[in-house]
């Protein structure tokens, strides 16, 4: 059975010690694919080398509301830079005819729960780099806390042509419906195990399993029973057996439907 973890950070510093190591476990866990997303232009830069390195390993490149500047004008800059690292990377595996790991923008959108003071420069980034993976054909990986409305009205009024998903998406009704509306994916993360998680079965029950991933957000949000731990992508599992039982699925099932989903959603060939 293999598991494609849609949604990690395998750059961030907790890994520093022993990133190779866990990664090679990972992979003889039987999570054969997974996402080391970026969200600033550092990590995007470091999630390139892991890429470049693994096989088995993709990356969305992207700004996140947590890793912008503090002015449109400098922000407006910082994607500018971005989009410059994309393509070079791009043209440089275009020319040697090898496979374009980088699969998407992300992760981008809004967070007025750690960052209520810049909400125009957020808005602003969320919208240009939806630009910026329309130009590429790119779907987008969303990051959304307490902006739903806003998260929302922006993808309403800029649509995206490959669409995306909502990453670790909150469980919200209004939310979750709206983004299957708009032909988005759900990614589900550690939370759906959590015990405080009371309308998870509801949220689940909504969301098609063709239109479903799973995620860890490694090094954050392990699920439980390891909850409070360093995450990584081997604990996706949990997340998975979670959903069978809300599902009344098979593990199996669920791990086959998010894999082909992922693979889907970001265009990587079997």
């Amino acid at each position: 059975m293999e598991f494609f973890d849609s949604h990690a950070h395998y750059d961030d510093e907790k890994f520093n010690e022993d990133r190779d190591e866990v990664i090679e476990k990972i992979y003889n866990a039987g999570i054969t694919k997974f996402m080391s997303a970026s969200y600033d232009l550092e990590s995007s830069k470091k999630a390139i080398k892991l890429i470049e390195k693994y096989d088995f390993i993709y990356t969305t490149s992207g700004i996140s509301p947590d890793g912008l500047k503090d002015s449109i004008e400098e922000t407006r800059n910082e994607i500018l830079k971005l989009k410059e690292v994309i393509l070079n990377y791009k043209n440089q595996k275009k020319k040697a005819g090898k496979q374009d790991k980088i699969v998407g923008i992300g992760e981008i959108g809004l967070d007025y729960y750690w960052n209520k003071e810049n909400k125009e420069v957020q808005k602003y980034a969320f919208i240009e780099q939806i630009k910026l993976a329309n130009e590429l054909n790119l779907p987008i990986a969303i990051h959304t806390r307490e902006a739903v409305m806003d998260t929302l009205e922006i993808l309403k009024q800029n649509p995206v042509n490959k669409k995306g998903v909502f990453h670790c998406c909150p469980f919200n009704r209004e939310l979750v419906k709206e983004a299957l509306k708009l032909g988005f994916y759900i990614s589900i993360a550690g939370p759906v195990t959590f015990k405080n998680s009371k309308n998870a079965p509801e949220i689940i029950d909504m969301i098609p399993i063709d239109r479903m991933l799973i995620e860890t957000d490694s090094p954050y949000l392990a699920p439980e029973p390891v909850r409070g731990t360093r995450n990584d992508s081997r604990n996706v599992k949990y997340t998975a057996q979670k959903i069978a039982e809300l599902k009344g699925l098979t593990l199996e099932e669920v791990a086959k439907a998010t894999y082909r989903n992922a693979e889907k959603l970001y265009n990587i060939e079997e």
